[in-house]
């Protein structure tokens, strides 16, 4: 397969910075074309955005505020998207994230329905390539409390000192965005052709049983430092999307040292779901790491040596730095999406115990290189 020249609508939101992020490691298929809200206010630039462009992944939409002005803006988008490539004369495929909602009587859901139609009309008309997808409830990492998903403002309140409140108690589908991010890479790819995509939820629960579920790792993770059982992969999924809601002041976190006549004994990890811990010897003055990981939980302990920590968020600049010494071990979880290192600023050996909840496994490591 040739590299494909991918355009996304909507590449600064929840979703969008996910798809950015992935594609950014499929470097050797996919190139991105950069998008910029603004293009939808300057018809040149957006002629110049879709003229570049192989595939064409449109998220952009409005999901909150007056039902008219979503329903009007979300099919704009929409209009002035097909417009432009007529004009240019330009057939991109065109891969549509649409929603469970789109059978509902909401502004929401028949903004996404009648684009749906729009597009549909556009490639039968000009022969262009055209997939729907159909996404219930996304939920994930740095999405935006109070207003990309439930599960967004529940995590945000838990980790922030606030009183989580049911509105109501409906059962609701949710999909990891890792998930929808793969599908929509599957279609570039060519793997899936399907016209229509419907994309199964990976968990049907209750707002209440998601808040249950949350509150259990607020008890247990950040009152007694336990990692819960993510053996499950929409356990992994929450509870990933969950820590990615804690303020950077929250690491390093010092736990217990029981003394006695002996020595010392200090508990760095609790967990519920196997996995495995390693140690390494770092040499006064080297860096290990520069890299990042999309699934794993990673838990880094110095207990002997002086040690910097340095992350930095993928498609951020913003630099988090921890130090941490043997001499007072804490450890620090590093989250999904943010490269990072350890640097040995001491003058002895630094040793370091690491822990990830999964087996290393060479075929998958889940491990890609980028300098902090």
């Amino acid at each position: 397969m040739k590299t494909a020249a991918v355009g996304i609508t909507g590449q600064s939101g929840f979703i969008g910075t996910h798809l950015t992020n992935f594609l950014g490691i499929k470097k050797d298929l996919v190139k991105i074309i950069p998008c910029n809200r603004g293009y939808f206010s300057n018809p040149l630039q957006l002629s110049n955005f879709v003229s570049n462009c192989d595939v064409i992944v449109h998220l952009a939409a409005m999901n909150r505020g007056d039902p008219q002005e979503i329903y009007e803006c979300n099919v704009s988008l929409v209009r002035q998207l097909i417009e432009s490539m007529e004009q240019t004369g330009c057939t991109p495929h065109v891969i549509f994230s649409s929603s469970t909602q789109e059978t509902l009587d909401n502004a929401y859901g028949r903004s996404k329905a009648e684009g749906r139609c729009l597009f549909e009309a556009w490639a039968k008309k000009t022969g262009g390539k055209f997939t729907c997808l159909v996404i219930p409830n996304v939920f994930g990492p740095f999405g935006r409390p109070f207003h990309n998903s439930v599960v967004s403002t529940f995590c945000y309140q838990l980790t922030h000192d606030q009183q989580p409140k049911i509105e109501i108690d409906a059962s609701l589908n949710f999909i990891y965005v890792g998930a929808v991010v793969n599908t929509i890479y599957s279609i570039i790819t060519g793997t899936v052709h399907d016209p229509t995509v419907f994309l199964q939820p990976q968990a049907t629960i209750r707002v209440s049983g998601i808040l249950s579920k949350l509150k259990d790792y607020a008890h247990s993770y950040l009152e007694r430092g336990i990692i819960p059982d993510v053996t499950d992969r929409f356990e992994l999924d929450l509870f990933n999307t969950f820590r990615s809601y804690l303020e950077h002041s929250h690491f390093p976190v010092i736990p217990e040292c029981k003394k006695d006549d002996r020595g010392y004994l200090i508990e760095l990890v609790k967990e519920k779901s196997g996995g495995q811990a390693f140690f390494s010897l770092t040499r006064p003055g080297v860096t290990r790491g520069n890299h990042f990981h999309a699934r794993k939980i990673e838990r880094f302990c110095v207990i002997s040596g002086d040690a910097l920590i340095r992350m930095r968020r993928i498609g951020t600049t913003e630099v988090v730095e921890y130090s941490v010494s043997g001499n007072n071990p804490g450890y620090v979880d590093i989250p999904l999406w943010y490269t990072h290192t350890i640097t040995n600023v001491g003058t002895a050996d630094l040793t370091t115990l690491f822990w990830t909840n999964e087996l290393f496994d060479p075929e998958n490591p889940d491990t890609y290189h980028e300098n902090v």
